[in-house]
Protein backbone atom coordinates (compact mmCIF):
# COMPACT_ATOMS: atom_id res chain seq x y z
CA UNK A 1 0.00 0.00 0.00
CA UNK A 2 1.31 3.45 -0.91
CA UNK A 3 2.11 5.85 1.94
CA UNK A 4 2.04 9.65 1.84
CA UNK A 5 3.20 12.33 4.25
CA UNK A 6 0.93 15.37 4.48
CA UNK A 7 2.42 18.49 6.04
CA UNK A 8 -0.03 21.34 6.54
CA UNK A 9 -0.03 24.77 8.11
CA UNK A 10 -2.15 27.87 8.36
CA UNK A 11 -1.73 31.38 9.66
CA UNK A 12 -3.51 34.62 10.31
CA UNK A 13 -1.97 38.07 10.36
CA UNK A 14 -3.97 39.43 13.24
CA UNK A 15 -5.80 36.34 14.60
CA UNK A 16 -8.39 36.86 13.37
CA UNK A 17 -7.07 38.62 10.32
CA UNK A 18 -6.05 38.00 6.71
CA UNK A 19 -5.41 34.27 6.66
CA UNK A 20 -4.13 31.52 4.42
CA UNK A 21 -3.05 27.91 4.43
CA UNK A 22 -0.48 25.69 2.80
CA UNK A 23 -0.20 21.92 2.41
CA UNK A 24 2.28 19.59 0.75
CA UNK A 25 2.03 15.88 -0.02
CA UNK A 26 5.23 13.86 -0.31
CA UNK A 27 6.13 10.23 -0.82
CA UNK A 28 6.87 8.67 2.57
CA UNK A 29 9.57 6.39 1.13
CA UNK A 30 11.51 8.86 -1.03
CA UNK A 31 10.58 12.31 0.34
CA UNK A 32 9.64 13.46 -3.18
CA UNK A 33 7.11 16.30 -3.31
CA UNK A 34 4.00 15.06 -5.11
CA UNK A 35 1.49 17.88 -4.64
CA UNK A 36 1.14 21.36 -3.17
CA UNK A 37 -1.90 23.38 -2.18
CA UNK A 38 -2.27 26.92 -0.85
CA UNK A 39 -5.05 29.47 -0.66
CA UNK A 40 -5.82 32.88 0.78
CA UNK A 41 -9.09 32.46 2.72
CA UNK A 42 -9.88 36.01 3.83
CA UNK A 43 -10.30 36.92 7.48
CA UNK A 44 -10.05 33.93 9.80
CA UNK A 45 -8.26 32.70 12.93
CA UNK A 46 -5.00 30.77 12.97
CA UNK A 47 -6.75 27.57 13.99
CA UNK A 48 -9.35 27.74 11.25
CA UNK A 49 -6.57 28.33 8.71
CA UNK A 50 -4.68 25.31 10.07
CA UNK A 51 -7.75 23.11 9.70
CA UNK A 52 -8.27 24.38 6.15
CA UNK A 53 -4.66 23.44 5.38
CA UNK A 54 -5.16 19.96 6.82
CA UNK A 55 -8.30 19.45 4.75
CA UNK A 56 -6.56 20.60 1.55
CA UNK A 57 -3.60 18.29 2.18
CA UNK A 58 -5.79 15.27 2.77
CA UNK A 59 -7.81 15.99 -0.35
CA UNK A 60 -4.65 16.33 -2.42
CA UNK A 61 -3.40 12.99 -1.08
CA UNK A 62 -6.72 11.33 -1.91
CA UNK A 63 -6.55 12.58 -5.49
CA UNK A 64 -3.16 10.89 -5.82
CA UNK A 65 -4.29 7.56 -4.35
CA UNK A 66 -7.55 7.08 -2.43
CA UNK A 67 -6.25 3.75 -1.06
CA UNK A 68 -3.04 5.14 0.43
CA UNK A 69 -2.03 5.45 4.07
CA UNK A 70 -1.38 9.01 5.28
CA UNK A 71 0.90 10.37 7.98
CA UNK A 72 -0.14 13.94 8.84
CA UNK A 73 2.51 16.16 10.36
CA UNK A 74 1.64 19.60 11.71
CA UNK A 75 3.11 22.09 14.17
CA UNK A 76 -0.36 22.77 15.56
CA UNK A 77 -0.73 20.89 18.83
CA UNK A 78 -4.41 21.76 18.82
CA UNK A 79 -5.19 20.16 15.47
CA UNK A 80 -3.05 17.09 16.13
CA UNK A 81 -4.61 16.44 19.55
CA UNK A 82 -8.17 17.09 18.38
CA UNK A 83 -7.89 14.96 15.23
CA UNK A 84 -6.26 12.20 17.27
CA UNK A 85 -9.32 12.20 19.54
CA UNK A 86 -7.51 13.26 22.70
CA UNK A 87 -8.99 16.77 22.87
CA UNK A 88 -12.61 17.75 22.38
CA UNK A 89 -13.63 20.12 19.61
CA UNK A 90 -16.09 22.77 20.77
CA UNK A 91 -15.26 25.77 18.60
CA UNK A 92 -18.15 26.20 16.13
CA UNK A 93 -15.88 27.21 13.23
CA UNK A 94 -13.61 24.21 13.64
CA UNK A 95 -16.15 21.45 14.25
CA UNK A 96 -17.34 21.09 10.63
CA UNK A 97 -13.79 21.32 9.26
CA UNK A 98 -12.58 18.59 11.60
CA UNK A 99 -15.58 16.42 10.79
CA UNK A 100 -14.96 16.79 7.07
CA UNK A 101 -11.24 16.06 7.43
CA UNK A 102 -12.08 12.85 9.29
CA UNK A 103 -14.04 11.54 6.27
CA UNK A 104 -11.44 12.06 3.52
CA UNK A 105 -9.68 8.79 4.40
CA UNK A 106 -10.81 5.97 6.70
CA UNK A 107 -9.62 6.86 10.21
CA UNK A 108 -7.49 3.72 10.49
CA UNK A 109 -5.38 4.85 7.54
CA UNK A 110 -4.47 8.30 8.91
CA UNK A 111 -2.08 9.08 11.77
CA UNK A 112 -1.28 12.48 13.27
CA UNK A 113 2.07 13.68 14.55
CA UNK A 114 3.10 17.01 16.06
CA UNK A 115 6.38 18.39 14.72
CA UNK A 116 8.33 21.55 15.65
CA UNK A 117 7.66 24.55 13.48
CA UNK A 118 11.14 24.49 11.92
CA UNK A 119 10.35 21.04 10.48
CA UNK A 120 7.20 22.33 8.81
CA UNK A 121 8.80 25.03 6.69
CA UNK A 122 7.46 23.89 3.32
CA UNK A 123 3.81 24.20 4.35
CA UNK A 124 4.66 27.38 6.30
CA UNK A 125 6.11 28.99 3.16
CA UNK A 126 3.09 27.99 1.11
CA UNK A 127 0.75 29.56 3.68
CA UNK A 128 2.75 32.78 3.63
CA UNK A 129 2.81 32.84 -0.17
CA UNK A 130 -0.99 32.54 -0.12
CA UNK A 131 -1.34 35.39 2.37
CA UNK A 132 1.09 37.54 0.38
CA UNK A 133 -0.92 36.90 -2.77
CA UNK A 134 -4.13 37.79 -0.95
CA UNK A 135 -2.59 41.07 0.22
CA UNK A 136 -1.93 41.90 -3.44
CA UNK A 137 -5.49 41.01 -4.39
CA UNK A 138 -4.33 37.94 -6.27
CA UNK A 139 -4.84 34.18 -6.01
CA UNK A 140 -1.91 31.95 -5.11
CA UNK A 141 -0.37 30.39 -8.20
CA UNK A 142 1.66 27.16 -8.11
CA UNK A 143 3.60 28.44 -11.12
CA UNK A 144 4.94 31.35 -9.05
CA UNK A 145 5.61 29.37 -5.89
CA UNK A 146 9.14 29.00 -4.57
CA UNK A 147 8.22 27.00 -1.48
CA UNK A 148 9.46 23.69 -2.90
CA UNK A 149 12.67 25.27 -4.21
CA UNK A 150 13.40 26.99 -0.90
CA UNK A 151 12.73 23.92 1.23
CA UNK A 152 15.24 21.10 1.65
CA UNK A 153 14.00 17.77 0.26
CA UNK A 154 11.89 15.82 2.71
CA UNK A 155 13.42 12.71 4.23
CA UNK A 156 12.00 9.72 6.08
CA UNK A 157 11.39 10.62 9.69
CA UNK A 158 14.17 9.86 12.19
CA UNK A 159 12.89 9.11 15.71
CA UNK A 160 13.84 11.88 18.11
CA UNK A 161 14.43 11.00 21.79
CA UNK A 162 11.69 12.48 23.90
CA UNK A 163 12.09 14.50 27.08
CA UNK A 164 11.79 18.11 28.22
CA UNK A 165 14.62 20.60 27.76
CA UNK A 166 17.01 19.89 30.58
CA UNK A 167 16.41 16.14 30.31
CA UNK A 168 20.04 15.12 30.03
CA UNK A 169 19.33 11.53 29.09
CA UNK A 170 17.31 12.60 26.07
CA UNK A 171 19.86 15.27 25.17
CA UNK A 172 22.72 12.81 25.32
CA UNK A 173 20.78 10.37 23.17
CA UNK A 174 20.47 13.04 20.50
CA UNK A 175 24.14 13.77 20.80
CA UNK A 176 25.17 10.16 20.37
CA UNK A 177 23.20 10.02 17.11
CA UNK A 178 24.95 13.09 15.65
CA UNK A 179 28.54 13.08 14.32
CA UNK A 180 30.85 15.64 15.88
CA UNK A 181 32.24 18.21 13.42
CA UNK A 182 35.86 17.70 12.48
CA UNK A 183 38.23 19.69 14.63
CA UNK A 184 35.60 20.49 17.23
CA UNK A 185 36.14 20.15 20.95
CA UNK A 186 33.71 17.23 20.96
CA UNK A 187 35.73 15.37 18.35
CA UNK A 188 38.86 15.71 20.46
CA UNK A 189 37.02 14.77 23.65
CA UNK A 190 37.70 18.17 25.24
CA UNK A 191 34.60 20.16 26.27
CA UNK A 192 34.67 23.87 25.56
CA UNK A 193 32.73 26.74 27.09
CA UNK A 194 29.04 27.05 26.34
CA UNK A 195 28.08 29.68 23.75
CA UNK A 196 24.71 31.28 23.13
CA UNK A 197 23.62 33.50 20.26
CA UNK A 198 22.90 37.15 20.82
CA UNK A 199 19.29 38.06 21.60
CA UNK A 200 17.02 37.54 18.62
CA UNK A 201 14.57 40.39 18.93
CA UNK A 202 11.83 41.45 21.28
CA UNK A 203 10.29 39.10 23.76
CA UNK A 204 6.95 38.78 22.11
CA UNK A 205 8.48 37.90 18.76
CA UNK A 206 9.27 34.42 20.00
CA UNK A 207 11.58 32.06 18.15
CA UNK A 208 12.48 31.55 14.53
CA UNK A 209 9.75 31.82 11.91
CA UNK A 210 7.77 34.24 9.83
CA UNK A 211 6.10 37.42 10.99
CA UNK A 212 2.59 36.08 10.66
CA UNK A 213 0.31 35.30 13.57
CA UNK A 214 0.37 31.85 15.13
CA UNK A 215 -2.22 30.41 17.45
CA UNK A 216 -2.99 27.47 19.68
CA UNK A 217 -6.15 26.92 21.67
CA UNK A 218 -6.67 24.51 24.51
CA UNK A 219 -8.73 21.37 24.23
CA UNK A 220 -12.04 23.16 24.52
CA UNK A 221 -11.39 25.77 21.84
CA UNK A 222 -13.98 27.92 23.58
CA UNK A 223 -12.00 30.86 24.94
CA UNK A 224 -12.87 30.01 28.54
CA UNK A 225 -10.46 29.60 31.43
CA UNK A 226 -9.21 26.04 31.89
CA UNK A 227 -8.51 25.40 35.56
CA UNK A 228 -5.27 23.55 36.28
CA UNK A 229 -4.76 24.52 39.88
CA UNK A 230 -5.78 26.88 42.63
CA UNK A 231 -3.96 29.66 44.43
CA UNK A 232 -3.35 33.40 44.50
CA UNK A 233 -1.02 36.21 43.39
CA UNK A 234 1.88 38.67 43.59
CA UNK A 235 3.79 41.29 45.44
CA UNK A 236 4.77 44.89 45.06
CA UNK A 237 7.82 44.24 47.24
CA UNK A 238 10.84 42.61 45.58
CA UNK A 239 13.11 40.16 47.36
CA UNK A 240 15.91 37.80 46.36
CA UNK A 241 15.42 34.06 46.14
CA UNK A 242 17.58 31.10 46.99
CA UNK A 243 20.91 30.79 45.19
CA UNK A 244 20.54 27.04 44.66
CA UNK A 245 19.40 25.58 41.35
CA UNK A 246 15.81 24.77 42.20
CA UNK A 247 15.21 23.41 38.73
CA UNK A 248 17.94 20.78 39.00
CA UNK A 249 16.70 19.81 42.45
CA UNK A 250 13.11 19.52 41.23
CA UNK A 251 14.21 17.47 38.22
CA UNK A 252 16.34 15.16 40.34
CA UNK A 253 19.53 16.07 38.45
CA UNK A 254 21.69 17.55 41.18
CA UNK A 255 24.82 15.58 41.99
CA UNK A 256 24.12 12.61 39.73
CA UNK A 257 27.37 11.71 37.98
CA UNK A 258 25.83 10.02 34.91
CA UNK A 259 23.45 12.96 34.36
CA UNK A 260 26.29 15.46 34.73
CA UNK A 261 28.38 13.48 32.28
CA UNK A 262 25.53 13.35 29.80
CA UNK A 263 24.99 17.10 30.16
CA UNK A 264 28.66 17.85 29.52
CA UNK A 265 28.66 15.52 26.53
CA UNK A 266 25.56 17.15 25.08
CA UNK A 267 26.99 20.64 25.49
CA UNK A 268 30.36 19.68 24.04
CA UNK A 269 28.97 18.12 20.88
CA UNK A 270 26.21 20.71 20.39
CA UNK A 271 28.56 23.68 20.77
CA UNK A 272 30.15 24.86 17.51
CA UNK A 273 33.93 25.12 17.40
CA UNK A 274 33.88 28.79 16.46
CA UNK A 275 31.56 31.78 16.20
CA UNK A 276 28.30 32.47 18.02
CA UNK A 277 25.98 30.12 16.16
CA UNK A 278 23.36 28.42 18.36
CA UNK A 279 23.50 24.74 19.11
CA UNK A 280 21.21 22.78 16.80
CA UNK A 281 18.62 22.02 19.46
CA UNK A 282 15.54 23.11 17.53
CA UNK A 283 13.22 25.97 18.39
CA UNK A 284 13.25 26.89 22.09
CA UNK A 285 10.27 27.13 24.37
CA UNK A 286 9.89 30.90 24.70
CA UNK A 287 8.14 32.37 27.74
CA UNK A 288 6.82 35.89 27.28
CA UNK A 289 6.44 37.05 30.88
CA UNK A 290 3.70 39.59 31.55
CA UNK A 291 3.26 41.16 34.96
CA UNK A 292 -0.43 41.81 35.62
CA UNK A 293 -1.88 45.30 35.33
CA UNK A 294 -2.28 47.65 38.27
CA UNK A 295 -4.63 46.94 41.16
CA UNK A 296 -5.69 49.51 43.79
CA UNK A 297 -2.77 48.27 45.93
CA UNK A 298 -0.06 48.63 43.27
CA UNK A 299 0.53 52.41 43.37
CA UNK A 300 0.45 52.28 47.19
CA UNK A 301 3.32 49.73 47.16
CA UNK A 302 1.58 47.37 49.53
CA UNK A 303 2.45 43.71 49.99
CA UNK A 304 0.03 41.86 47.75
CA UNK A 305 0.68 38.14 47.60
CA UNK A 306 -1.24 34.92 47.43
CA UNK A 307 -2.54 35.12 51.00
CA UNK A 308 -4.21 38.52 50.91
CA UNK A 309 -7.41 40.07 49.62
CA UNK A 310 -6.83 38.98 46.00
CA UNK A 311 -7.73 42.35 44.44
CA UNK A 312 -8.98 42.75 40.89
CA UNK A 313 -7.52 45.17 38.37
CA UNK A 314 -8.18 48.87 38.68
CA UNK A 315 -9.46 50.87 35.71
CA UNK A 316 -5.84 51.76 34.95
CA UNK A 317 -4.89 48.09 35.13
CA UNK A 318 -7.59 47.10 32.66
CA UNK A 319 -6.45 49.83 30.29
CA UNK A 320 -2.89 48.52 30.58
CA UNK A 321 -4.06 45.00 29.76
CA UNK A 322 -5.83 46.26 26.64
CA UNK A 323 -2.63 47.95 25.48
CA UNK A 324 -0.65 44.76 26.03
CA UNK A 325 -3.25 42.83 24.07
CA UNK A 326 -3.02 45.22 21.14
CA UNK A 327 0.77 45.05 21.10
CA UNK A 328 0.87 41.25 21.18
CA UNK A 329 -1.80 41.01 18.50
CA UNK A 330 0.33 43.18 16.21
CA UNK A 331 3.36 40.95 16.75
CA UNK A 332 1.26 37.83 16.31
CA UNK A 333 3.61 35.16 17.67
CA UNK A 334 2.11 34.11 21.00
CA UNK A 335 0.67 30.60 20.70
CA UNK A 336 -0.86 30.03 24.14
CA UNK A 337 -1.73 31.95 27.32
CA UNK A 338 -1.12 30.66 30.86
CA UNK A 339 -1.90 32.62 34.02
CA UNK A 340 -1.39 32.55 37.76
CA UNK A 341 -4.63 31.63 39.56
CA UNK A 342 -5.11 35.04 41.25
CA UNK A 343 -7.84 37.44 40.18
CA UNK A 344 -5.58 40.18 38.81
CA UNK A 345 -3.55 37.83 36.63
CA UNK A 346 -6.57 35.95 35.37
CA UNK A 347 -8.33 39.21 34.50
CA UNK A 348 -5.24 40.49 32.69
CA UNK A 349 -4.89 37.16 30.87
CA UNK A 350 -8.55 37.10 29.81
CA UNK A 351 -8.28 40.55 28.24
CA UNK A 352 -5.17 39.61 26.29
CA UNK A 353 -6.36 36.12 25.33
CA UNK A 354 -9.70 37.45 24.06
CA UNK A 355 -7.83 39.74 21.65
CA UNK A 356 -5.54 36.90 20.51
CA UNK A 357 -8.30 34.31 20.21
CA UNK A 358 -6.97 31.87 22.83
CA UNK A 359 -8.15 30.18 25.98
CA UNK A 360 -6.43 30.81 29.31
CA UNK A 361 -4.82 27.92 31.15
CA UNK A 362 -4.17 28.41 34.87
CA UNK A 363 -0.92 27.23 36.49
CA UNK A 364 -0.85 27.31 40.29
CA UNK A 365 2.96 27.39 40.40
CA UNK A 366 2.94 30.91 38.93
CA UNK A 367 1.21 32.47 41.95
CA UNK A 368 2.92 35.17 43.99
CA UNK A 369 4.54 34.56 47.40
CA UNK A 370 2.25 34.38 50.43
CA UNK A 371 3.30 37.30 52.66
CA UNK A 372 1.42 36.11 55.74
CA UNK A 373 0.50 38.85 58.21
CA UNK A 374 2.18 41.46 56.00
CA UNK A 375 -0.47 41.23 53.28
CA UNK A 376 -1.93 44.65 52.54
CA UNK A 377 0.72 46.53 54.54
CA UNK A 378 3.38 48.92 53.26
CA UNK A 379 7.04 48.22 53.91
CA UNK A 380 7.07 51.00 56.51
CA UNK A 381 4.10 49.52 58.31
CA UNK A 382 5.79 46.11 58.44
CA UNK A 383 8.98 47.74 59.76
CA UNK A 384 6.98 49.41 62.52
CA UNK A 385 4.94 46.33 63.56
CA UNK A 386 7.32 43.41 62.95
CA UNK A 387 10.90 44.79 62.96
CA UNK A 388 12.65 41.56 64.02
CA UNK A 389 10.77 39.38 61.54
CA UNK A 390 11.46 41.86 58.75
CA UNK A 391 15.19 41.94 59.52
CA UNK A 392 15.35 38.15 59.42
CA UNK A 393 13.41 38.09 56.16
CA UNK A 394 15.72 40.65 54.57
CA UNK A 395 18.77 38.67 55.67
CA UNK A 396 17.79 35.24 54.37
CA UNK A 397 15.61 33.87 51.55
CA UNK A 398 14.78 30.97 53.86
CA UNK A 399 13.02 33.22 56.38
CA UNK A 400 9.23 33.38 56.36
CA UNK A 401 7.10 36.50 56.78
CA UNK A 402 5.26 36.90 60.07
CA UNK A 403 2.37 34.53 60.52
CA UNK A 404 3.70 31.60 58.50
CA UNK A 405 3.95 33.09 55.05
CA UNK A 406 6.05 31.61 52.24
CA UNK A 407 9.83 32.03 52.10
CA UNK A 408 11.48 33.11 48.88
CA UNK A 409 13.44 29.86 48.82
CA UNK A 410 10.15 27.97 48.73
CA UNK A 411 8.81 30.35 46.08
CA UNK A 412 11.87 29.72 43.91
CA UNK A 413 11.50 25.95 44.11
CA UNK A 414 7.80 26.18 43.24
CA UNK A 415 8.37 28.54 40.32
CA UNK A 416 11.20 26.39 38.95
CA UNK A 417 9.01 23.30 39.10
CA UNK A 418 6.24 25.13 37.21
CA UNK A 419 8.80 26.37 34.67
CA UNK A 420 10.03 22.85 33.93
CA UNK A 421 6.49 21.59 33.53
CA UNK A 422 5.60 24.38 31.11
CA UNK A 423 8.84 24.09 29.14
CA UNK A 424 8.09 20.42 28.53
CA UNK A 425 4.49 21.15 27.55
CA UNK A 426 5.24 24.06 25.22
CA UNK A 427 8.49 22.83 23.70
CA UNK A 428 9.28 24.76 20.51
CA UNK A 429 6.46 27.28 21.01
CA UNK A 430 5.92 30.77 22.37
CA UNK A 431 3.64 31.06 25.40
CA UNK A 432 2.51 34.11 27.35
CA UNK A 433 2.80 33.65 31.13
CA UNK A 434 0.74 36.20 33.05
CA UNK A 435 2.17 36.30 36.55
CA UNK A 436 3.75 38.49 39.26
CA UNK A 437 6.87 40.33 40.39
CA UNK A 438 8.53 37.52 42.32
CA UNK A 439 7.93 34.69 39.82
CA UNK A 440 9.15 36.82 36.90
CA UNK A 441 12.29 37.99 38.71
CA UNK A 442 12.92 34.42 39.82
CA UNK A 443 12.71 33.13 36.25
CA UNK A 444 15.05 35.86 35.03
CA UNK A 445 17.57 35.30 37.83
CA UNK A 446 17.68 31.56 37.35
CA UNK A 447 18.01 31.93 33.58
CA UNK A 448 20.99 34.25 34.04
CA UNK A 449 22.57 32.14 36.77
CA UNK A 450 22.82 35.36 38.79
CA UNK A 451 23.24 35.54 42.58
CA UNK A 452 20.26 36.37 44.81
CA UNK A 453 21.31 40.00 45.28
CA UNK A 454 20.74 40.56 41.54
CA UNK A 455 17.02 40.81 42.27
CA UNK A 456 17.57 44.03 44.21
CA UNK A 457 18.78 45.59 40.96
CA UNK A 458 15.69 44.70 38.90
CA UNK A 459 12.76 47.04 38.38
CA UNK A 460 9.56 45.36 37.19
CA UNK A 461 6.66 47.61 36.25
CA UNK A 462 2.99 46.73 36.13
CA UNK A 463 1.95 45.32 32.72
CA UNK A 464 5.59 45.02 31.63
CA UNK A 465 6.88 42.34 29.26
CA UNK A 466 9.98 40.20 29.69
CA UNK A 467 11.05 37.01 27.89
CA UNK A 468 13.22 33.95 28.33
CA UNK A 469 13.94 31.22 25.76
CA UNK A 470 14.62 27.70 27.03
CA UNK A 471 16.67 25.36 24.85
CA UNK A 472 16.68 21.58 24.61
CA UNK A 473 20.17 21.35 26.14
CA UNK A 474 18.86 22.82 29.41
CA UNK A 475 20.22 26.34 28.90
CA UNK A 476 18.28 29.58 28.74
CA UNK A 477 18.59 33.00 27.11
CA UNK A 478 17.03 36.20 28.47
CA UNK A 479 15.65 38.12 25.48
CA UNK A 480 13.82 41.04 27.05
CA UNK A 481 13.20 42.57 30.47
CA UNK A 482 10.68 45.11 31.78
CA UNK A 483 9.55 46.40 28.40
CA UNK A 484 6.80 49.02 28.86
CA UNK A 485 6.95 50.66 25.42
CA UNK A 486 3.43 49.37 24.62
CA UNK A 487 2.01 51.46 27.50
CA UNK A 488 3.15 54.81 26.11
Amino acid sequence: MREFVVEADGGSRGNPGPAGYGAVVSDAATGETLAEAAEYIGVATNNVAEYRGLLAGLRAARELDPDARVRVRMDSKLVVEQMSGRWKIKHPAMKPLAAEAATVFPPDRVTYEWIPRERNTHADRLANEAMDAGARGEAWSPADSRADLDTPPAAPAVPVPEGPPGDTAAGAARVREAPAPAGSAAASGEPESERRPAAEGAAATGGAGTARGRGIEDASGEGTVVEQGAGAQGSAVDRPVTDTSARDAAAGLGGAAPADADRRAAQAVATPSSGWAPADMGAPATFVLLRHGETPLTPQKRFSGSGGSDPSLSDIGREQAEKVAAALARRGTVQAVVASPLARTRETARIVAARLGFDVAVEDGLRETDFGAWEGLTFGEVRERYPDDLDAWLASPDAQPTGGGESFAATAARVAEARDKLVAEYRGRTVLLVTHVTPIKTLIRLALGAPPEALFRMELSAASLSAVAYYADGNASVRLFNDTSHLR
